[in-house]
């Protein structure tokens, strides 16, 4: 069975709260998700303060526009040295070709189906094949447009593994090891993320939240042994 690694997510609103989340989990976790909160908030500052200290930067801005404006942030991103970005794979074919065929790129995540969705939230936002489906679809559009790995929930990492063996990269969010009655509604454990076939999980509030954030980080690493 592969690897699969954490990313902390640094859902911070300030540069100064990053830095202590940063302080704690030194030693123990070496990617980091930055989101648009932080970053609208702290910009590349955020970025350079998780590569001062040694960890790699998922930068989560989900982007979604035209080819060549999404192929502009990205060459941006790679400008400041991030490890990987995540785009939504909604975006297209052209839009995906657009950033996979820069010179120098960081890695590219294509999110599939946010895992605030249920299947009736999905069908009033006008998808009408269904969460698997979906999922399927968009994956299948990543890989076949220069996606390095793919956004989804452990609830469908299991049958895009099947689908597409070791050719794509899963990285999945919702992972929660007990249930905090929060907005994810496909959520999972670490443990039954990486039996699925995560490379990465990323996880924000059972850390963040923890009393002990390095404790939390470190119960699930070894749940994900």
């Amino acid at each position: 069975m592969q690897k699969t690694e954490l990313i902390a997510a640094l859902d911070a609103d300030t540069l100064k709260s990053a830095e202590s989340l940063l302080e704690r989990l030194e030693g123990q976790v070496k990617y980091f998700k930055i989101g648009s909160v932080l970053f609208t908030a702290a910009g590349p500052a955020a970025v350079d303060l998780v590569h001062r200290r040694g960890g790699k930067v998922f930068l989560d801005l989900k982007f979604h526009d035209i080819p060549n404006t999404v192929k502009g942030a990205v060459k941006h991103a790679a400008a400041l040295g991030v490890y990987s970005v995540s785009l939504h794979l909604s975006g297209g074919a052209d839009m995906l070709r657009a950033c996979s065929e820069l010179e120098k790129r960081p890695r590219l995540w294509g999110i599939t189906v946010l895992t605030s969705f249920d299947e009736h939230g999905l069908f009033r936002a006008g998808f009408r094949c269904g969460i698997a489906k979906t999922v399927r679809q968009l994956a299948a559009l990543g890989l076949e447009n220069g996606a390095d790995g793919v956004v989804c929930s452990p609830l469908e990492a299991a049958g895009l593994r099947k689908l597409h063996g070791g050719r794509i990269k899963l990285i999945t969010p919702g992972i929660r090891p007990a249930v905090l009655g929060d907005d994810q509604k496909r959520a999972v454990s670490p443990a039954a993320a990486r039996a699925a076939g995560s490379d990465f999980i990323v996880v924000g509030r059972p850390i963040i939240a923890a009393a002990d954030p390095a404790a939390a980080a470190a119960a699930i690493l070894k749940e994900l042994e």
